[in-house]
């Protein structure tokens, strides 16, 4: 099939090219015209933070239950006449750019509360809730204009919430595609070569944003999914189409004419391609076990990301492949020559018999590394960065410090015990008592007084811890109010408490992902290793690509905690001070590293396997397999590596994160999994590497991920080209 499709796309390459550049200016123009809006909504459905959030919505408190922003100030008195005139001028404006009555200023008899004890600091609510992502942009940029344009003497004035956050100040992608460039122009030594990747990616990974925009309008996805499918497919996108390229030009090199290694390229990495990215797909969706909304519409994101960029490699490169002809390798640089050397003169293959000669120590010096970078993984805590994880160049940060200064650092992240009355009135005597008995609680700062509902049938009591929001004490605290102060208060009467705000949601997703990702992990894990089995016949093949497997993102997810969690060189990150490990990234990151390890496992292993099955010489099957496979494997990825790297230069934590573990995790994998642990377990095991039960093997179906029958067809050019 993929023969046939080869063959079309290289006749028909015109056809090919004007339904690409179709597809791609419509998908475009419909996105900008009827794209849809992407929305950060967090929702946790039937958990205790959830039923408090519809609870408040159900009888009157949306402000409450909205998005909160603040504008923070701070004066030698901020109820001096001056201050307060200027201020609440300021609060008429803002409250005008976000929408009528959605601000509690603290001058209001229902914000007294947000005045510190000696008066110096104060700050108003802002409700930015029930908005998509580009209006709460839209907002946040038009109430920054207004704060900038504003001069309250003897005032310093911060916004806190997201949605005040200092844009970005460039597009940390651009890095990562420059510095594909260069590492594809030192491995082709071609400019023509090292341009088409880089064109069919780009066809790829624009089309799929596209799809993307238009498809959010029945998915809800988060607003960072553009970003991560943009980071997800560059990486993916260039290194498919880097298999297929360099197919493409060994052909020619043995040669057959275009359309001959065209067919070729297709027949053998193209297979390869199609599993690695199905692979990725099947890995990425597979996190909707998670059972939440917000996972499912990026994991539906991502995989239409790598599905496009799949696509695109297996028909626009058939068909530039048909342009380009014989002269893919014009341009060509200095050092071309040597980069393609290969076989017993690379060093590739005399790296492998260093190891092949020294198995054991090659084996446990690789293993230890590993499994150090993997020790902190034991001490992960999930969870989300907030402000106080900014740079204090950002007023988000700022304002976060200030309100930390002025009411204690549980003030960024109330607790609210949402009650309501399964029938009449709720009972104001026993919340009354409940507010004074989770007052004297350990870890409670203060309780509020009960703040009733309009309609009498519910009301809210607002707790302040005495930790930050991100303090694992905080999360204690959650968990002990559901479980041992609320129960006996409120035991025998008609009255139901939740506790919820923003603090609580996060420790329930951090607790339900917690839950559910071993799951995940192990679904994850069987399926790697019975796709390999089939593929390679074996099974200690297979179970060595799940141990190495866990091992690299194992470490991954070490380096991940020793530097966003415990702060080791945040500075060099750009990171404001530490926190917890986002509670959706460790089993993003497991999907995306299982398939792309699946790519390089696949790509070096088919080739050992195809000199195994010649030779019958388990070592040199190792070493030519290795030869003629690490440059590619290298180049591909290093690619990968600078395009997650550079989203640690960006400004989003989760992104940095997220960007940080995916690097990480590509370069452990392709460095000291492929080039050490790899060979030295294959010379260990010997031919044991290939055995398989006769009664297992005669009950597995047969799969080529690369066609056998590498002896295309020579078909001569069309003319007219």
């Amino acid at each position: 099939m993929l023969k046939r499709l080869a063959r079309l796309c290289h006749r028909r390459r015109w056809s090919v090219l004007g339904v690409w550049v179709v597809l791609l200016v419509g998908l475009v123009g419909l996105n900008s015209t009827v794209g849809g809006k992407f929305l950060d909504k967090f929702e946790l459905p039937g958990s205790d933070s959830q039923n408090a959030v519809d609870l408040m919505e159900a009888h009157g408190f949306d402000t409450r239950a909205g998005a909160a922003g603040q504008v923070v100030f701070q004066a030698d008195d901020v109820r001096d006449p001056e201050v307060q005139r200027g201020m609440e001028q300021l609060f008429a404006k803002v409250d005008k750019a976000v929408a009528p009555g959605d601000i509690v200023s603290p001058y209001s008899p229902e914000g007294a509360r947000q005045i510190n004890g000696d008066g110096t600091i104060a700050y108003a609510e802002v409700n930015m809730g029930d908005r998509d992502s580009d209006q709460y942009l839209k907002v946040g940029e038009n109430v920054r204009a207004i704060v900038a344009d504003t001069h309250v003497p003897g005032t310093r004035i911060e916004l806190g919430g997201d949605a005040f956050a200092s844009a970005p100040e460039f597009s940390s992608e651009a890095f990562g595609f420059l510095a594909a460039m260069i590492i594809l122009l030192i491995a082709f030594g071609s400019l023509l070569a090292m341009g088409l990747p880089l064109m069919t990616a780009l066809f790829g990974i624009v089309t799929g944003i596209a799809l993307v925009g238009l498809v959010v309008n029945v998915i809800d996805m988060p607003s960072f999914s553009t970003q991560a499918v943009a980071m997800i497919g560059i990486g993916v996108g260039i290194d498919y189409a880097l298999f297929i390229v360099t197919r493409y030009r060994e052909g020619l090199h043995d040669g057959l004419d275009p359309e001959a290694a065209t067919l070729r390229s297709l027949d053998t990495a193209g297979r390869a391609v199609l599993f690695a990215g199905t692979t990725v797909i099947i890995a990425v969706l597979g996190m909707f076990v998670i059972g939440l909304d917000m996972i499912r519409g990026l994991a539906v994101g991502i995989s239409l990301g790598v599905l496009t960029t799949m696509l695109a490699s297996v028909t626009l490169l058939p068909a530039m492949f048909g342009f380009v002809g014989r002269n893919i390798d014009r341009l060509g640089l200095p050092h071309r020559k040597r980069t393609e050397e290969g076989g017993r003169q690379s060093v590739w293959y005399r790296w492998s018999r260093v190891i092949q000669r020294c198995p054991w120590p090659a084996l446990v010096a690789s293993a230890a590394v590993l499994i150090v970078l993997a020790l902190p993984t034991f001490a992960i805590h999930l969870g989300f960065g907030d402000a106080g994880n900014r740079p204090t160049s950002d007023t988000t940060r700022r304002a976060y410090d200030l309100i930390s200064e002025g009411f204690g650092p549980g003030a960024n992240g109330p607790l609210i015990l949402a009650a309501e009355a399964k029938r009449g009135d709720v009972d104001m005597g026993a919340l009354t008592a409940l507010s004074a008995r989770v007052g004297d609680t350990p870890g409670v700062a203060s309780a509020s007084p009960p703040i009733p509902g309009e309609d009498g049938r519910a009301a809210l009591i607002m707790v302040q811890p005495t930790t930050s929001p991100q303090d694992q004490a905080t999360e204690s605290l959650v968990h002990r109010l559901r479980d041992d102060v609320i129960p006996p208060a409120v035991g025998g009467s008609d009255t139901v408490v939740h506790v919820g705000g923003s603090t609580a949601a996060v420790a329930d997703f951090a607790e339900l992902t917690a839950q559910r990702l071993p799951v995940f992990i192990g679904i994850v894990l069987v399926l790697s290793f019975l796709l390999l089995m089939v593929v390679f016949r074996s099974v200690l093949v297979p179970l060595k690509a799940v141990i190495m497997n866990l091992l690299s993102v194992g470490a991954a997810y070490g380096v991940m905690v020793a530097v966003f969690q415990w702060g080791w060189g945040k500075d060099l990150f750009g990171l404001g001070k530490d926190g917890p490990i986002e509670a959706w990234v460790p089993m993003m990151l497991f999907a995306v590293i299982f398939g792309l390890s699946m790519d390089y496992e696949v790509f070096l292993l088919s080739r050992i396997r195809e000199e195994y099955d010649r030779t019958g010489d388990n070592a040199n099957a190792v070493a030519n397999g290795l030869a003629s496979t690490a440059r590619v494997i290298t180049a591909a990825a290093a690619i990968m590596f600078c395009v997650f790297a550079a989203f640690v230069l960006g400004s989003d934590r989760s992104l940095k994160l997220f960007g940080l573990g995916l690097a990480t995790a590509v370069l452990l994998d392709a460095t000291v999994v492929r080039l050490i642990l790899v060979p030295a377990t294959m010379e260990l095991l010997g031919d044991r590497n290939w055995w398989l039960p006769r009664w297992l093997d005669r009950g597995l179906p047969v799969v080529h991920v690369e066609s056998k029958g590498e002896d295309a067809e020579r078909q001569p050019e069309p003319a007219g080209v």
